[in-house]
């Protein structure tokens, strides 16, 4: 093995992961998370020498898995309707180390898609502001901006959750 594979092996060890709980917070299917983290990791490992130079590699890769997901839902929006009912309920099974807590991913779905990015490049990657802003490219103000509504509206989201839950007790 040259050292390049080397290289990409550990990072595709260090990373796989958390990209993968990322992707999957932003698009809440498993099935879907896991596909398009692959794909993402592939054209990483055939752009290695590229990737391995970006400041945020793990920030590229999940970047370009949620690119991969608009530009397939874009293609497919007018064939088939998204169901957002229709969750797989399967990656929340007991003992799932990669599943992410219901309530949160309910919550971050309701989120503008550019919060729910930044939530899950600063949250689930641990990206500091500037890493998130070259991430997205965007200001890193605008970063901080999303970040403060998201994490508002998450808190008030999971606040109203949990008086439905007391009520209904």
């Amino acid at each position: 093995m040259d050292r390049g594979t080397e290289d990409f092996a550990a990072f595709y060890e260090r990373h796989r992961d958390p990209c993968f709980r990322a992707v999957l917070a932003s698009v809440a299917d498993r099935h879907l998370a896991e596909e398009l983290t692959a794909e993402a990791f592939a054209r990483a490992w055939g752009h290695w020498r590229k990737v391995a130079k970006h400041p945020a590699p793990a920030a590229w890769v999940v970047r370009t898995a949620l690119n991969t997901h608009v530009s397939w839902w874009r293609r497919r929006r007018r064939e088939v309707a998204w169901d957002a009912a229709g969750e797989d309920r399967s990656a929340l099974a007991d003992g799932d180390a990669t599943a992410v807590d219901l309530g949160i991913r309910n919550a971050l779905r309701k989120l503008p898609a550019r919060q729910r990015e930044v939530v899950v490049l600063r949250v689930f990657l641990d990206l500091d502001t500037r890493g998130t802003a070259a991430a997205l490219g965007i200001a890193p103000g605008t970063v901080q901006a999303h970040l403060h509504r998201a994490l508002k509206a998450l808190r008030a989201e999971l606040e109203d959750t949990t008086e439905r839950e007391d009520i209904t007790r």
